[in-house]
């Protein structure tokens, strides 16, 4: 139901700033646009949420990949199938539990994780969070599309490998074009059960064929660890989950919060992810000759187990499984390379254009020695992302009672916080244990960057980082998640959550996204808060 655009005289007079051009139905250009940009540098209104199937659907293709397979596989090889079960188990409860918090925080806001990293780190230090994300998720997909690559290359030997790589991005790229609403959700709820019986089918073929066994030795040297922990600290590398759980999130209707908290996100689908994959993955470790091999378990090894198992059917079960993850990875990398270009450059481009530039890298990138450098790199972006994990629901935690609406406006937040300072010195740090403090810095880096980061934030919190304006549209309507205003920057009308005054413009309403890029403003917004910080003191 729409009503006609309002305006507000009264706050006219007396402040002498503009009225707020008020609407209560999404503008029909931003309904168009999101299509394919599903919000990206916007919060996420309650109109454009995903129904509770459509997002189990979207967000199950991170259910269903080798890579999971492969890192139980690999873990058990190490510390031996007990512990590496014990360490699975306690990822579960843990993972189930971080995005339990994580996803119920996203629904009730809508933020992104590059939104949520502006209230974090303030308006310059949040560029980080992005980068970071659209890097790791670009490896990700460098990743899982090799592995689909190198698997039609070993089955038909025919072609250079670096044509097949070719083949999977170039297909790879229109997959993402659309929006989570519009195609991802649809084509990974197509593929679930394909995968679903494929795995099936792989367990049933392979106990035919060679007896079957989960038994896998402990067979580990000096892990400065008990095996299962060791196993648990592994699974904290892949902690950029908890980033992709924010960006997907987000989609959730505020009514399914406690279906997709606890189902969803939470440890039912870890207990599928991470146990019931893990268990797959160490039954044809143990079971089928040549996944371990003297050089220990790859990806590529439990390719070849699959596809020499079940020949032709085991190469569509990768090629279905890899599409799945991949959609995701690629989706994300070019969503948050938007997000952060769109903070660096005054104009904006169609997420087409990001699609395919995420594609052009990941390309490159498989056209490298990957393996040489990728595994230190994720080392790396994985301490990052463990410090984010910790600061955020530190976050989350400590403003629980005291901060119904999130501040995320450029306007309204310092450059940086102290949060930086944290975020930097607790990951560096990290990174140090992990390259020069031998095996026990290995093993213990992602822990000790976790505690850190949770103690340095809860003190760095004490210290105010908003910056402290009148004349907030929020206090101009009645419902902030309903009403919607007209931008005078991009035209556009957008919720009132987002929406600020433009004090370079003569307070003129402006959204986040325009308000974040546009010159000139966060300096007139610090000079105006001055007097307003003037009569706090």
């Amino acid at each position: 139901m729409s009503n006609p655009t309002t305006t507000n005289p009264e706050r006219e007079g007396a402040k002498g700033i503009p009225p707020l051009s008020v609407t209560f139905h999404d503008d029909p250009a931003v309904v168009a646009e999101s299509a394919t940009e599903d919000y990206t540098t916007h919060v996420m209104p309650k109109s454009w949420r995903s129904g509770r199937w459509s997002l189990v659907m979207a967000w199950g293709s991170m259910f269903g990949a080798v890579f999971w397979l492969y890192i139980a596989a690999m873990v058990a090889a190490t510390v031996g199938t007990t512990n590496a079960l014990i360490g699975i188990a306690a990822s579960v409860l843990v993972w189930g539990g971080i995005n339990y918090v994580l996803s119920q925080y996203a629904i009730r806001t809508g933020l992104t994780v590059a939104l949520l990293s502006r209230r974090l780190f303030g308006l310059v230090g949040s560029l980080l969070a992005p980068l970071i994300f659209a890097a790791t998720a670009t490896y990700y997909s460098v990743f899982e599309g090799s592995v689909v690559a190198q698997a039609l290359h070993s089955y038909f030997g025919v072609g250079d490998i670096r044509l097949w790589y070719l083949l999977v991005v170039l297909y790879s790229i229109p997959l993402v074009m659309g929006g989570v609403r519009t195609w991802l959700d649809k084509l990974n709820g197509a593929l679930l059960p394909f995968y679903v019986i494929g795995m099936a089918a792989l367990v049933i073929w392979a106990s035919v064929k060679h007896p079957a066994s989960l038994s896998l030795p402990d067979q580990r040297t000096d892990l400065a660890a008990p095996g299962w922990v060791w196993a648990f600290t592994v699974y904290m590398g892949v902690w950029v989950l908890m980033m992709y759980t924010v960006d997907f999130a987000r989609f959730g209707k505020p009514a399914d919060i406690k279906f997709h908290r606890t189902f969803t996100f939470g440890p039912v689908f870890y207990t599928l992810t991470l146990l019931v994959n893990g268990l797959i993955g160490i039954f044809l470790a143990a079971t089928v000759p040549g996944v371990l091999g003297l050089g220990g378990i790859t990806e590529t090894g439990m390719v070849n187990a699959i596809t020499g198992t079940m020949g032709v059917f085991g190469l569509l079960l990768i090629v279905i499984s890899q599409t799945r993850i991949n959609s995701a990875n690629l989706y994300l990398a070019s969503s948050n390379l938007e997000a952060f270009v769109s903070r660096v450059i005054p104009f904006k481009l169609h997420r087409a254009v990001f699609a395919v530039a995420a594609g052009v890298l990941v390309y490159i990138i498989m056209l490298t020695d990957v393996f040489s450098y990728i595994l230190r790199a994720l080392n790396w972006q994985g301490v990052f992302v463990v410090a984010w994990v910790g600061i955020a629901l530190t976050h989350i935690v400590l403003t629980r009672t005291k901060e119904t609406l999130p501040e995320f406006r450029p306007g309204r937040l310092k450059a940086f916080t102290p949060a930086v300072a944290v975020w930097l010195v607790v990951s560096l740090l990290g990174i140090y244990l992990v390259e020069g403090a031998g095996t026990v810095g290995a093993t213990w880096s992602a822990p000790i960057t976790l505690a850190l980061s949770v103690v340095g934030y809860a003190i760095a919190f004490r210290f105010d980082s908003l910056l402290h304006r009148d004349n907030d549209p929020r206090d101009e309507v009645d419902d902030v998640w309903e009403a919607r205003i007209r931008c005078h920057a991009c035209e556009k009308s957008y919720i009132a959550v987002e929406i600020d005054r433009d004090p370079s413009a003569g307070y003129k309403a402006i959204c986040s996204a325009c308000a974040a890029s546009r010159p000139g403003f966060h300096a007139a917004a610090r000079r105006d808060a001055e007097p307003t910080a003037q009569l706090a003191n």
